[in-house]
C-alpha cells in the first residue's frame, strides 16, 4: 500500500508540521483570493507566538496545532499611493 507519509519523509512531528503548514497555504491562498473578490483585506501571518495562540484557543495540541494566522477585515481608509523610485535611479549596469 502506498504511504504518503513515508514517501514524503514525514516520520516525525516536526516534518509533519512543516508539511501541513505548506498544505495550509493552499487553502489560505484560496481564502485570500475569495476575500479580495468581496473587497475584504487579509494577510497571512507567521512568526506569532504559537504556544500562546494555542493556549488562548484552548487547543489540544496532540490533535491540532496552529500553523498560521489569517486576519480578515475591511480597511478603515484607502491606502496611500505607492511611491517608487524610477528604475534608472535604482539599477546600475556595470560592464
Amino acid at each position: 500500500m502506498y504511504d504518503i507519509f513515508e514517501k514524503n519523509n514525514l516520520k516525525d512531528t516536526k516534518n509533519i508540521y512543516d508539511w501541513t503548514l505548506k498544505q495550509a497555504y493552499i487553502s489560505v491562498g484560496n481564502m485570500m483570493t475569495a476575500a479580495a473578490k468581496k473587497e475584504i483585506d487579509s494577510c497571512a501571518i507567521e512568526g506569532f507566538e504559537k504556544e500562546k495562540v494555542e493556549k488562548i484557543l484552548n487547543l489540544d495540541t496532540s490533535l491540532y496545532q496552529v500553523a498560521l494566522v489569517l486576519p480578515l477585515g475591511y480597511r478603515n481608509k484607502e491606502p496611500r499611493d505607492t511611491i517608487r523610485l524610477d528604475f534608472k535611479d535604482v539599477v546600475e549596469y556595470v560592464n
